[in-house]
């Protein structure tokens, strides 16, 4: 009887544990997600000025257009290709001695000098995940007058936009500051609505 009594007890406690840790947990991490940080918890997602949405502030996109600042390059083209739509992300491996990439970075550093802008690192190398939304204050300052040409716009009200979309340290310590290209994007459309 006693050892019924033991399985009877472990198989409650079981029970017990699962609902406290499979439901209700991820219930309340869930509920909590949503009520605190609802931007964050469904994927920091932007929209433009019709209300659509146009991407994430937590995924870099491609900008070719002489109008909008241009991002990192990505070994997966963020997102555009048919390997990059089942999630996958990554640099491209390449050693620094293989003739592949010296290829891509010297057609990269071509097409920066055509369009008349300073290559900058992070506008010629591809990050780790190959999916960095940001560029350094240094690449967006490259490339203001590029966009002032393109735009007509003057220098100083670009540079405005760049400050405000500059996101600084991580508590003020960790990592280094950074231009969300999608934020400052959104906000020249914003500043020429009807280009």
């Amino acid at each position: 009887m006693s050892q019924l009594r033991q399985i009877n007890k472990a198989i409650r406690s079981t029970i017990a544990l699962w609902v406290l840790t499979a439901l209700l947990y991820p219930l309340l991490m869930l509920l909590s997600g949503q009520i605190a940080f609802s931007f964050q918890a469904n994927g920091s997602l932007l929209t433009n000025s019709q209300g659509r949405v146009i991407g994430s502030a937590l995924i870099g996109q491609p900008f070719r257009s002489n109008r909008y600042f241009w991002s990192r390059p990505s070994t997966i083209d963020y997102s555009t290709t048919e390997v990059a739509t089942t999630g996958i992300s990554g640099a491209s491996n390449l050693a620094p001695s293989n003739p592949e990439l010296l290829k891509r970075i010297q057609a990269e550093v071509t097409r920066l000098k055509q369009a008349n802008i300073q290559p900058t690192a992070d506008l010629v190398y591809t990050s780790g995940s190959g999916l960095d939304p940001h560029i350094s204050p240094e690449a967006a300052q490259a490339q203001v007058q590029h966009v002032s040409t393109a735009r007509r716009i003057a220098p100083n009200q670009i540079q405005k936009l760049i400050d405000k979309n500059t996101d600084g340290r991580f508590l003020g310590i960790f990592g280094e500051p950074g231009v969300n290209v999608l934020k400052l994007n959104l906000a020249l459309d914003a500043l020429q609505p009807n280009l």
